[in-house]
């Protein structure tokens, strides 16, 4: 049987800033990834989305990005790898305390926006991320783009990767996700994204944005769930994977 790992990136309110629809969208997935501070979020809503995975029983795992609250953690900063580093460790750290409160494991590491897609693609800097999560805790997964560098660099230290694959985002030929600002970035056809998620889990391959047939195979799969719109695709998508007897597990669940 196929299987597959849902995830979403909540806990990004933060202050009088509501952003999201995170009680309706954690019911539908098997992970959350929980912003830490820095790109959104703060200490009282990390709290409280840690509480709301831990009660619906899925994987939480830390949502690190570059500390740009006004930017959203998607503009360019060019950290060096060591400062990418620390940051990387503060976040985390801070996100772990939250579920030792509460009695929960963290389970996994991905990075957001900008520090992401940069680590897709620069091998030092994805080296100083992979080494920031296994200074933590080497049981830590770490989640990063299919066939990324970041990947690549955290199976070079042992850790255990998941590739990573997004419902509504156009990929480019080389296999990287195409630019927000580029208007094909978003795939807004539901029909179409459902296909390309299937194709992607049993074929492991995704037709890029000028229709070259890209290899990937993918452990997780993104769905965001920030508008009501996406709150029904989210939930479209897991009947869809579940009436064709593909599985929603966490990565590493039994």
């Amino acid at each position: 049987m196929y299987r597959i790992d849902l995830n979403s990136d909540l806990g990004e309110s933060f202050g009088r800033y509501t952003l999201g629809l995170d009680d309706q969208i954690i019911p539908l997935v098997s992970s959350a990834n929980i912003a830490c501070g820095q790109h959104a979020g703060d200490p009282v809503v990390m709290r409280k989305t840690v509480g709301m995975a831990k009660d619906a029983g899925i994987a939480i795992g830390a949502h690190p990005g570059y500390p740009d609250l006004q930017g959203f953690g998607r503009r360019d900063m060019h950290l060096s790898p060591d400062e990418a580093y620390s940051y990387m460790l503060y976040q985390i750290g801070a996100l772990q305390a939250f579920c030792s409160a509460q009695g929960v494991q963290l389970a996994h590491v991905k990075p957001h926006g900008q520090l992401y897609n940069h680590a897709a693609i620069d091998s030092e800097l994805a080296a100083a991320l992979a080494q920031a999560v296994r200074d933590v805790d080497p049981k830590l997964v770490l989640v990063g783009l299919a066939n990324s560098a970041l990947v690549d660099e955290g199976r070079k230290l042992g850790l255990v990767t998941a590739e990573e694959f997004f419902a509504d985002r156009n990929y480019t030929d080389e296999g990287r996700l195409v630019s927000r600002n580029d208007p094909a970035a978003l795939i807004r056809d539901e029909e179409h994204a459902i296909e390309r998620v299937k194709n992607a889990i049993r074929e492991g391959a995704v037709l890029s944005v000028t229709g070259k047939l890209v290899d990937l195979h993918p452990d997780t799969l993104c769905v965001h769930g920030d508008s009501p719109s996406a709150l029904a695709f989210v939930s479209r998508i897991r009947q869809e994977l579940e009436q064709d007897d593909i599985a929603i597990k966490a990565v590493g669940a039994e």
